[in-house]
């Protein structure tokens, strides 16, 4: 399966997107041999992610390819590495030379450490400043989110590396940007090694003009941060502010890093989005389950919970082994959803429960227990996008990938 962002029909009128040499050499050295896992055999689980790892590798390198040659990467690896498996995909990042990562919080961190994970981890959200002294043993970056938390970390006595959060007019974590004296303070902490700088954009997924402009507006005030920074003799140390639409939208931008997430994992949020950019992006995650039981339902006989399906005619349904505990949207029986199965679709029908959900395979021949049942992902000719179940359930992408639970397996797989 590959979500293909076309080099010039998702451009926006007049913009091209650039040539790719065919000439470039690759932008990653390998530092471990690659991982490699079996495919999980069909019917033996009853509910499991195919983590494609040649993919993912292939929009680091997309990803890279866009950007100036000056800049790196800092994977957003944060609520379990989207869904995907947050120390599986951060250590095959790091075999490919990617050496910078961020999480949401210190437990994210720590589980990244003690399995080995190496480079700088940015705790990218706040952490109680009672636990310097653990920051500071498992070797983590934390964002210093103001002066008063500043001087909270102080007080700790721990040397730690921290990156200054500049709030640009996001209005959610950081400093504020016209707050000068406050973001200074935080550069002249003793046991505080201010080793980055980053802020972020609220905008850079639209491409109106005053998207733009309030885009543009963020990275001028970020660079004026910069600049003063630089001229009152302090250094700003790795300085960042695009995520996956910043680098979509802004490849010209040419910071230290960059922090992709969604874009990393082959998606975009929304479904129909339009970027600048003509990165081939292929989608990291399948969804699949097994089908546990087939049975006849005669006409006017109810399907579940709450009766809410009372088919007309007679049917044959299959009982599906995932549900909401998995991290299926309960909404989506009510919006249209539907699965693959034997490469054609079956409508999801009734109430989708905690732990399985009902398909119709009426019109679908030969449908028995154990068969395979795909959710994300392609079967035959047919395919169902992340991008494609949110946007019918009225949620982004990184939800629906995000919220996938611990009982659902992980299994990767990878040609090299």
């Amino acid at each position: 399966m590959m979500l293909t962002l076309n080099r010039y029909h998702s451009l926006p009128a007049g913009v091209m997107a650039p040539i790719r040499s065919t000439n470039k050499k690759a932008s990653f050295v390998p530092m471990y041999p690659p991982y490699q896992k079996k495919k999980a055999a069909s019917g033996q689980v009853r509910a499991w992610a195919e983590i494609n790892l040649d993919h993912l590798r292939h929009n680091a390198e997309e990803l890279k390819w866009i950007l100036s040659s000056r800049t790196n990467m800092m994977a957003v690896v944060k609520a379990d590495a989207y869904g995907h498996g947050g120390v599986e995909v951060t250590k095959e990042l790091n075999r490919v030379g990617i050496n910078h990562f961020a999480v949401a919080e210190i437990g994210e961190g720590i589980r990244l450490r003690k399995n080995g994970v190496r480079g700088e981890i940015l705790i990218l959200g706040y952490t109680a400043p009672e636990l310097a002294p653990r920051i500071a043993r498992y070797r983590l970056t934390q964002t210093l989110l103001s002066r008063e938390y500043g001087e909270a970390l102080e007080s700790y006595g721990v040397t730690l590396n921290v990156h200054v959060k500049i709030d640009t007019g996001m209005n959610r974590l950081g400093i504020p940007c016209h707050d000068i004296e406050a973001i200074m303070a935080c550069y002249r902490y003793p046991h505080l090694q201010v080793t980055g700088t980053f802020s972020h954009l609220s905008m850079s997924d639209g491409l109106a003009p005053s998207e733009q402009g309030f885009t543009k507006e963020q990275l001028r005030r970020f660079d004026q941060v910069v600049h003063q920074l630089k001229a009152a003799g302090l250094h700003p140390g790795l300085v960042h502010i695009q995520s996956s639409y910043g680098i979509l939208n802004y490849p010209e931008l040419k910071y230290d890093l960059v922090r992709p997430g969604i874009a990393l994992y082959g998606l975009l949020s929304h479904e129909g989005d339009k970027v600048r950019s003509g990165a081939d992006l292929r989608p990291v995650l399948s969804l699949k389950a097994t089908v546990t039981q087939v049975k006849e339902v005669e006409a006017s006989h109810p399907v579940g919970y709450g009766h809410r399906f009372i088919p007309a005619r007679n049917i044959r349904i299959a009982t599906v082994s995932i549900g909401y505990a998995d991290g299926i949207p309960r909404s989506l029986a009510d919006h249209g959803g539907y699965v693959l199965i034997r490469g054609q679709r079956a409508n999801i029908i009734g109430s989708i429960c905690m732990d399985q959900l009902t398909i119709d395979v009426t019109s679908i021949g030969g449908v028995h227990h154990g068969d395979t049942v795909t959710l994300i992902g392609q079967d035959g000719a047919k395919t169902i996008t992340a991008s494609q179940m949110a946007e019918r359930c009225g949620t982004v992408t990184n939800e629906i990938l995000s919220r996938l639970g611990g009982r659902v397996e992980r299994v990767y797989t990878s040609g090299k």
